[in-house]
This record gives structure tokens, C-alpha cells and sequence, in this order.
């Protein structure tokens, strides 16, 4: 989940200035959210509009690898080919193949989605994109590419979350009720001109770009903190990121009550709170390439 961006990985792109300096926080929020979300992604892998099982499979802007991992859990005789501008994201990805044993199925390839020329990704069945069509400065040109490199009858799988997960109810805190739906929203105002594509409804660009829409599905989550604690780390890394990008305009009563949250060693932190959930919603758009 990058400096510009506090919610999401950088996923490929070049336009938003990823730091590597930066990696380890980020990448340890996409192994979070791969964790917790992980019967969530298995779901969407045994939805898809498959005829047969694919053979040659891109995750598009992989991040850490967890859309390349429920792919090769679900299609065990599938090679990915795992596609980030990140070089730590694909060092973190290549280390958890090696320890899962399938280094010779994941080939990583570094490189900016943002570029016109891609890299030779060869002619795969499947391509995945999953949190990072929307950090895309010409999504249009990246849809082209995408459908260029499909095989024939080749899917393509878009996969978008409905903004960063929401954990705490809405009376909490105590002393400031409501306060994380102004945190996002000053963070949404914020990062609206550098992603204007966030929430787009990816039906009519995929079609436009060639694509026939075989299924649309959205899944509802709501995990309760009490059936993981990485909920509780979720929530904490999440929204320390997020204070970095909104502190300076947040109100200062907000700001109190934000720091009191993120305050590991407090009463009041939120790894303390037993009413935590992640609660987000995902969509998942399957294109054929006809």
C-alpha cells in the first residue's frame, strides 16, 4: 500500500515517484493485505470464466506477490510472469517463491507500466491486474497493450478495492466519532488529481479497448479483528501512512485523537481496541480477448 499515495502499493507505475527507501513499510502492508484477504482472492481465482487452465499467466503491478501466489495455488501447472517498476517488491516476491519452492514457475520482471513500450511478456492466457489498473497515468494505452499481448480468447482479470479498508466503527474513538471517515476523506481530496481512475467503473474502457465483458462480480468484506490479529497491524501501518499525507489538514483535535490511536505503547492504541474489522468491498471485471 509510496509517498505520494499512502493507501496502495505503486504497483508498476512510474508517475507517482515510488522511493525505495520507502519499501519495506509498504511491502509489509501488501503482505498484510494479502494475509488477510487471502480466501477472498482464492475466491475470485475459482470465479473466473476459465475454459481451461491457463499456462502462461501476468500479474500486472504485482507488488509483493499476492495475486502471483493464489495464481500459481490455483493453476499449479501455470509459469507467471510477476510485473513491478519496485525492485524491493520483486526481490520480496523472488525470496517467497524460492521459500515455496516454485522459483523455476515466477519470473519477475521489473519494469514501468507507464512506459508506451512494455517489456516482452509473451503471449499469455490469463493476465491479472489486481489494485493497480488505477494508478495508471494512461490506462487507456495500458488496456491496448494488455490486449495486444493476450492470446486469442486469452481473459483478463481487473480487480479494484473499493478505497482503503475501513477498521474502526463509526462511534469510535471515544472522544472523536467518525474520525477515520474524515481521515479518508481529506486523504481522498488529496489524492484525487494524482489518481482520477480510483473507483472507475472499468466495463466501458475494457471495452472500448477491444475487450468482451464475460462477468462482473463484487464481493463484500467484512473480517472481524477477532479472527486475525494481522487485522489490528493492518489497521496501524495503514493509517500511519495515511497521517503522513493528511496531518497538516486534519484538525488539530483529529490529529490528537489520530496520534492517540497510532500510539503503540497507549491503552487507547488501536492494536489495543477489540472492535477492529476490515471492512472494503472488491470488484472484479473479466475481459475476453475475442
Amino acid at each position: 500500500m509510496n509517498q505520494t499515495h499512502p493507501h496502495t502499493s505503486h504497483h508498476g507505475v512510474g508517475h507517482e515517484h515510488h522511493r525505495e527507501h520507502d519499501a519495506d513499510g509498504q511491502a509489509d502492508i501488501l503482505d498484510l493485505d494479502a494475509e488477510i484477504l487471502a480466501e477472498h482472492t482464492a475466491s475470485i481465482t475459482a470465479w473466473l470464466p476459465l475454459g481451461t487452465s491457463p499456462r502462461q499467466i501476468v500479474d500486472l503491478g504485482c507488488g509483493t506477490g499476492a495475486g502471483t501466489f493464489a495464481l500459481t495455488d490455483r493453476f499449479p501447472d501455470a509459469h507467471v510472469s510477476a510485473v513491478d517498476t519496485s525492485t524491493a517488491h520483486l526481490q520480496r516476491l523472488r525470496a517467497k517463491a524460492c521459500a515455496r519452492g516454485i522459483e523455476e514457475r515466477v519470473r519477475t520482471v521489473q519494469a514501468d507500466l507507464d512506459e508506451p513500450a512494455w517489456p516482452d511478456l509473451g503471449s499469455p492466457d490469463l493476465v491479472w491486474a489486481s489494485a493497480s489498473m488505477h494508478h495508471m497515468a494512461h490506462p487507456d494505452r495500458a488496456l491496448r497493450n494488455v490486449h495486444e499481448a493476450l492470446a486469442p480468447g486469452g481473459l483478463f482479470a481487473v480487480v479494484e478495492l473499493a478505497g482503503f479498508p475501513r477498521f474502526l466503527p463509526e462511534s469510535a474513538p471515544e472522544d472523536r466519532p467518525g474520525l477515520e471517515e474524515r481521515v479518508h476523506a481529506v486523504a481522498d481530496r488529496l489524492r484525487s488529481e494524482q489518481m482520477p481512475h480510483r473507483g472507475a467503473d472499468w466495463g466501458p474502457m475494457l471495452t472500448a479497448a477491444g475487450f468482451t465483458i464475460e462477468g462482473r462480480r463484487t464481493i463484500a468484506v467484512n473480517i472481524e479483528g477477532s479472527r486475525s490479529e494481522a487485522v489490528g497491524r493492518y489497521a496501524l501501518g495503514g493509517l500511519q501512512r495515511i497521517r503522513a499525507a493528511v496531518a497538516t489538514e486534519l484538525s488539530p483535535a483529529d490529529l490528537t485523537a489520530l496520534d492517540r490511536l497510532l500510539e503503540t505503547g497507549s491503552p487507547h492504541s488501536i492494536l489495543r481496541r477489540d472492535d477492529l474489522a476490515m471492512r472494503t468491498e472488491r470488484t472484479v471485471w473479466a475481459a475476453r480477448r475475442t
